[in-house]
């Protein structure tokens, strides 16, 4: 793709900083290099003064130019390194974008050059948001991976086998009666297709996986008033996050706090206390306490030990652990009765279940180096070729069941941008000498 204008944005983060970095890409980079400090050495670093139309310094820094297509973006793409002040980046770009056919970028749109223009795909485009925005180390590492080409990699190859399986299929209708054709391949491609169908569901299921790593392991507070939820709170947020009364109904919304374990990012949401008879906002907090319980990762069930109160109905099919507090008021309980006991205020057994979290937590997203469809998008992708896959085979003519391949084919390109009908020629014409 060749672009009408070049495009200027700060790229580096918030002003004032040490250094500010301002990108160029665009048929009018080199000019605007050139413009602003001579000329200059492609791919190497240079100091020079950068120079206003007028003339005038406005300041001295490096300036590193990357011709194309050998750039991020496939474009001639150019940085200046300057002095991070508000004043110096707003002049650079005022003076940037006042070259005829320069204009401010908009959001992402360096990325999406490079996309197309066949630099990144869509899966390497979403991991590096993904590693733009990581928070914890297993998101840094999920995100570089697929940053890396892993997941582009792993859906590509689903595709090869299909555009393969469709050739086949495809040769056997159109070109039984040549030699190089094989006189029945369906048996293995239909092998095949059934084998696919099954690393795709089993594919899928590690979404949940995902999820974690990129939203958060999330873990629900929930008990009786006073059972010292916002106690606990605090204490694993290490700050007055929630207030602490006496009086039952004090918490009536939800409130979180993210905390980093073992590199995995954390979500508490405290909640409100669990009862029957509570007014009309405390009810809406329950209710919604409850709701969030039930889409959890772990439900922290807290029980005051000196005065236990019974919360109804919990939720089921989600992990739970039932937490005894108060153990510094309590010091004979039935030990068989919690799976962990806690003083919120003298800090026992705090540590111990932060261990626990994060062990399941860990357990949750297994293996960080997995490929893992990582976007929803993906799923829902992954699924339509799924049932195409499923409806081919047990298609009846082969006519139709080459265009349920061909249907999901079209899916599993569309996750990383690449759908391409000469894909499938070039496998045909490729192996089969047709027509020589």
């Amino acid at each position: 793709m060749v672009s009408k204008d070049s495009i200027v944005a700060l790229s580096s983060g918030r002003l004032p900083a040490g250094i500010a970095v301002i990108r160029i890409s665009g048929p009018k980079t080199r000019f605007v290099v050139e413009t602003m400090v001579g000329t200059i050495k492609d791919r190497f670093t240079t100091l020079r003064s950068l120079r206003a139309p007028d003339g005038s310094v406005i300041d001295h820094g490096l300036v590193l130019f990357f011709p194309g297509p050998g750039s991020f973006t496939g474009e001639d793409v150019a940085e200046f390194h300057v002095h991070g002040s508000r004043a110096v980046a707003a002049k650079m770009l005022e003076t940037i974008t006042g070259i005829e056919g320069v204009r401010h970028a908009e959001p992402g749109e360096f990325t999406r050059r490079a996309f197309l223009n066949g630099k990144l795909d869509l899966t390497e485009t979403e991991a590096l948001a993904d590693l733009v925005n990581a928070e914890t180390e297993a998101q840094r590492r999920f995100a570089v991976r697929n940053a890396e080409g892993a997941q582009s990699e792993f859906y590509s190859g689903w595709r090869r086998r299909l555009i393969h399986a469709r050739a086949m299929i495809e040769a056997e209708i159109d070109f039984a009666d040549e030699e190089d054709v094989p006189g029945s391949v369906s048996d293995a491609v239909w092998s095949d297709v059934a084998a696919m169908i099954d690393e795709i569901e089993r594919h899928i299921q590690g979404f949940k996986a995902a999820e974690i790593i990129r939203d958060g392991f999330e873990v629900v507070i929930l008990g009786a008033p006073n059972a010292g939820k916002s106690s606990l709170f605090n204490a694993l947020a290490k700050r007055e996050a929630a207030i602490v009364t006496d009086e039952p109904g004090t918490t009536r919304d939800l409130l979180e706090v993210v905390l980093d374990l073992n590199g995995i990012r954390i979500r508490i949401v405290d909640t409100a206390g669990l009862r029957e008879t509570a007014g009309k906002v405390e009810t809406i907090g329950i209710e919604r306490a409850r709701a969030k319980a039930g889409g959890a990762d772990l439900v922290l069930l807290l029980e005051d030990m000196v005065d236990p109160q019974s919360v109804g109905e919990v939720p089921t099919g989600v992990p739970l652990l039932k937490i005894g507090t108060k153990v510094d008021r309590k010091r004979a309980y039935d030990e068989g009765a919690y799976d962990w006991v806690i003083s919120s205020r003298e800090g026992t057994g705090l540590s111990g279940l932060l261990d626990e979290i994060g062990r399941r937590a860990e357990l949750a997203i297994g293996d960080v180096g997995e490929v893992l469809p990582s976007r929803l998008r993906h799923v829902e992708l992954l699924k339509e070729a799924k049932d195409f896959l499923a409806a081919a085979l047990l298609g009846q003519s082969q006519e139709l069941r080459a265009e349920e391949l061909r249907l999901a084919t079209d899916r599993i390109g569309r996750i990383v941008g690449a759908v391409d009908v000469e894909d499938m020629l070039d496998v045909i014409f490729s192996q089969f000498c047709i027509g020589k």
